[in-house]
This record gives C-alpha cells, sequence and structure tokens, in this order.
C-alpha cells in the first residue's frame, strides 16, 4: 500500500510538473505572433509558389494581425531556404514555404543535403495540391495522349519535351510517362519556366510538362494547347482536359507547396498556425484568387500532410532510383 500510494504521489508530482512546464509554452501559442514573421520562399518572385505563397501570407498577416513577410530564396532546387530555416530558432517567426522539391531531394542529394528533410523541417500545412499538365506546341502532330505514344513508339528518341529542371515533378512526370508507356521521349531541362515557355510557343521544343496554373494563365493562347493532365479525376479549370490516366491507369504526379517550421517548434505553436491556415482557406476572396489562379486547395492536419509527405518522398525515391535520375 506504501509502495502503491509512493508511486501515485510520483505521477501526480509529475504530471503537475508537466503542466506547469507546458504553460509558458501554451501561452508563446495563445499569443503567437507577437512580431512580424519571416516566411523563406524557396522559389523566385513571380512564379506559382511565389504568388501562392503571397497570398497566403496577406490572408495571414490579416487574420492575425502581424505581417507575414515574404523573403525569397531561391537556389540548388529549394536547399538554400531550406537549410536557412532548418538552422533558425524554432519560435515560429522563421518559417519555411517550400513546394515539391522537399519529395524528391533527399533522392537526388542523399547525404550531400546540409540538413535532414525528415527530422529537421516540420510539416504545418498542405497550401496547394495540384496536378501537372502536358503542353504541346500547336503544331505538333499528336493531339492527344493515344496520339503522342503511337507517335512517341515510331519514333524512339526523337520527340523532346521540357520541363523546369533535373528532377523536378515535372521531369518526374514525363520519365513516368516513358516507363508506363515504354517510350523514350528526351528530357530538355530549362533553368526558367519563362524560357522553356518560350520555346514550346515557338515550337523549338513540342512538348512541356508544366502545372495547373501556369496552364490556366495560358487558356487564351492560340500557339499551345493543354494535352493532358496527371491527376486522377477531372480539373475543374481545365473543363474538357482528359487525364493521362484514361490511357494509362493509376498515372499520377502532384505538384504541391506547404509550410514549415524548424524541428523543437512547439507542438501547440503549429497546432494554431495549421487552425489558422485552414480557416484561411475558407475566406471568400482567398478562395476566388486561389481558384482563379487554379491553385487548388483543402483542409488539412498537420498530420494529413505529414502522411502525404511521406508518400510523395517514398514515390520519388522510387521513380528517381528506375529512372536513373541524379544531380552531379
Amino acid at each position: 500500500m506504501i509502495r502503491f500510494r509512493s508511486m501515485r504521489r510520483r505521477a501526480v508530482l509529475a504530471t503537475g510538473a508537466a503542466a506547469v512546464l507546458s504553460a509558458p509554452a501554451i501561452l508563446r501559442a495563445q499569443n503567437y505572433p507577437s512580431k512580424p514573421v519571416r516566411v523563406v520562399n524557396a522559389y523566385s518572385p513571380g512564379g506559382t509558389a511565389d504568388v501562392v505563397c503571397r497570398i497566403f501570407c496577406a490572408a495571414l498577416s490579416t487574420r492575425l494581425g502581424q505581417t507575414f513577410t515574404v523573403d525569397n530564396k531561391p537556389g540548388a532546387a529549394g536547399t538554400v531556404a531550406a537549410q536557412i530555416v532548418a538552422r533558425a530558432q524554432p519560435d515560429g517567426y522563421t518559417v519555411l514555404y517550400d513546394a515539391t522539391a522537399q519529395s524528391v531531394n533527399p533522392s537526388l542529394f542523399g547525404s550531400r543535403l546540409p540538413y535532414d528533410t525528415r527530422r529537421d523541417l516540420l510539416p504545418v500545412f498542405l497550401t496547394m495540391q495540384t496536378p501537372n499538365t502536358l503542353m504541346r506546341n500547336s503544331k505538333f502532330e499528336a493531339q492527344t495522349v493515344a496520339e503522342l505514344i503511337e507517335l512517341a513508339k515510331k519514333k524512339p528518341g526523337a520527340l523532346d519535351c521540357a520541363s523546369t529542371g533535373v528532377g523536378t515533378v515535372q521531369h518526374v512526370s514525363l520519365e513516368l510517362l516513358n516507363q508506363r508507356a515504354g517510350l523514350r521521349i528526351n528530357h530538355v531541362p530549362y533553368k526558367e519556366a519563362g524560357t522553356a515557355r518560350n520555346d514550346l510557343f515557338a515550337g523549338r521544343v513540342p512538348l512541356q510538362f508544366s502545372n495547373v496554373p501556369g496552364t490556366v494563365a495560358l487558356r487564351s493562347a492560340s500557339e499551345v494547347t493543354c494535352m493532358a493532365h496527371t491527376g486522377p479525376k477531372p480539373v475543374e479549370v481545365l473543363k474538357g482536359i482528359p487525364a493521362i490516366s484514361e490511357v494509362l491507369p493509376g498515372f499520377e504526379t502532384w505538384e504541391w507547396n506547404g509550410l514549415f517550421v524548424p524541428a523543437g517548434t512547439d507542438p501547440g505553436l503549429i497546432k494554431k498556425l495549421n487552425a489558422e491556415l485552414n480557416e484561411v482557406i475558407k475566406v471568400q476572396e482567398t478562395v476566388q484568387r486561389l481558384s482563379e489562379l487554379g491553385a487548388l486547395t483543402r483542409a488539412n492536419t498537420v498530420a494529413e500532410f505529414a502522411a502525404f509527405r511521406e508518400q510523395q518522398i517514398a514515390f520519388f525515391a522510387e521513380i528517381t532510383k528506375t529512372a536513373n535520375i541524379r544531380i552531379e
């Protein structure tokens, strides 16, 4: 009996101590943010990720009464920005806005990464998840995925397809198409989306994997058309555009954006920030801006986003290995 009481007393004391220790953390989360927040964006100004990031930051600034300032730090496939945040104080005032590169960089760089993606960068909220798109120059002879597959089989190694770089989700989409359909379409990587788009318009490259927001912006262009998208179901802003999965069942790739914080950040603060972002996507003005852009978003928890990132890391690990995608 004495031993039981002693154990119970220690348990009560431990619980009380934990409550006392967690009180400051609870207070910090409740008062967050009490000063401006630096949002380190892994991408250049003007691109899809930057535009979506700024929409969310503006909405958060209005909602929480503190400025969420975008600091663009592009470079090295997103690792420059990620490293800055991975080494920042875990107080919620330096956060990372990153995208699909987080899925592929562990496979591309391996031990050369200056941080551990899973360990050092904690998911907060998935801001955008959108399929990729396969664009064609309007004069290109194949108008559908089925016609492209037939043509590529007749001319192995003779067709080119652009992307915005080695190891990007657009590059991976092409390699997945090659693998699933038994093709050999050449990958032509570009450093900038604008240059790739210009060459697609001019017909110097007949095909390009892009994303839904980039494609929505070109809906009125006569020089290019969208052949297909990589989602599992119809995309509302691309009415009438078929999915590649209609020809190759199960074909699916995603481009996504999200917010991350350094390891060691208080879970209560992460939960609060996630809750605020879930409220942001209910605001009609925000919904309209994202919809017009073609940036698809949905409510999600921290756990759901973490699981999604894990699934995407596994997917990219497999495709980069089988396609032998490397960054030297």
